[in-house]
């Protein structure tokens, strides 16, 4: 059995950018978000689906004119078959995008050569961690930021923002922590009932005003800064 516990029947044009991408996903995850969208997915291992089943999916998927796959979670580098799933999908021609959490940079090292795209979520600046994500060990993240800014093929960034969470001294960390990276984005944090803590379902979707001020100060952290969900 792989450790792909479930994938989106229909392929997705916003997932990798600029590809037509099937999304595949993990389950479990050692962080512990309230504002996670995977939510079902942020718990222990469920079973993954046998190898059979990922080879029919990928198989119609490829008739379909995908060319990029989408491994994300949970987060993937629990998964002790990364490396094998990355090159199962390449064996199809398809182009390989990873979604981390920088948590586990051994796995990711391993992963890297066989990827085409990173995007990894630096969840806030470092300081923040352990109030946000219940996650203390900084060190990985800064470790797998500088293996993806040295040995990616093509990556990204990205913050989900939250007004009342992500201040600016906090940001300005942020920002400290990813400099000279090739690009960063900024996603609007958009409320949901079901989140993990109930607590963030009664926050407000983060206003395009200040993701877009929070792009003018951090320019220069990167070479190209985007904003999404706006």
């Amino acid at each position: 059995m792989s450790s792909v516990y479930a994938y989106l029947e229909k392929p997705s044009m916003v997932d990798f950018p600029r590809k037509f991408a099937a999304v595949f996903f993990t389950s479990g995850c050692n962080f512990t978000c309230g504002f996670c969208h995977n939510a079902a997915l942020i718990g222990k291992k469920q079973a993954g689906l046998s190898w059979d089943k990922l080879e029919t999916a990928c198989t119609k998927f490829k008739k379909n004119w995908v060319n990029g796959v989408v491994i994300t979670g949970g987060e993937p580098t629990l998964a002790d078959d990364l490396a094998e799933m990355i090159r199962f999908f390449k064996k199809f021609g398809f182009a390989v995008k990873l979604d981390t959490n920088g948590s586990n940079p051994e796995r990711l090292a391993e992963c890297l050569p066989l990827v085409d795209y990173v995007a990894m979520d630096v969840k806030t600046g470092f300081s923040g961690y352990p109030d946000l994500v219940r996650y203390a060990n900084t060190d990985n993240i800064r470790k797998s930021i500088d293996l993806i800014q040295s040995e990616a093929k093509d990556y990204e960034f990205r913050t989900t923002v939250i007004e009342q969470l992500h201040t600016d001294s906090l940001m300005d960390e942020l920002a400290a922590a990813i400099k000279g990276s090739k690009r960063y984005v900024l996603q609007a944090f958009i409320p949901r009932e079901l989140l993990p803590d109930p607590k963030y379902s009664l926050l407000p979707r983060t206003p395009s005003s200040r993701l877009t001020a929070l792009k003018t100060r951090m320019a220069g952290c990167a070479d190209e800064i985007l904003v999404r969900g706006v």
